[in-house]
């Protein structure tokens, strides 16, 4: 049976979009609380009952969160231009090499704004 989990992570960050028209709102400081969802698919195992174990999937995202949560965003490698996209597609390619059966990363900056990367 081929299904798909999630879980759903928080943290709080600053930024600004160093590349929006002048004037735009987004070009100045400000911050965001963050939603991340991981989205691991494949196979469940017939003895288990699982595909993963969400505590496994914590533990492999704790230190990208820990490099998030309360930080200026823009410092980070990679994240100089921090948009949702931008977000979603570093954490993708933090987290892939160890969690092989991610299928999906969702950012939300808002409670109705955000983005799914699915890589390539």
């Amino acid at each position: 049976m081929s299904t798909t989990i999630f879980k759903d992570f928080q943290f709080e960050a600053a930024h600004h979009l160093p590349h929006v028209p002048k004037g735009h709102k987004c070009g100045r400081l400000h911050g965001h609380s963050f939603t991340v969802r991981l989205e691991i698919t494949g196979e469940v195992d017939p003895f288990s009952g699982w595909l993963m174990d969400f505590a496994d999937v914590k533990t492999v995202f704790k230190p990208i969160w820990e490099q998030l949560d309360h930080n200026y965003l823009n410092e980070i490698t990679g994240l100089e231009n921090p948009t949702s996209e931008v977000l979603a597609k570093w954490i993708w390619e933090k987290l892939k090499p160890l969690l092989p059966q991610l299928s999906a990363v969702m950012v939300k900056e808002t409670c109705s704004a955000g983005c799914i990367y699915r890589g390539k």
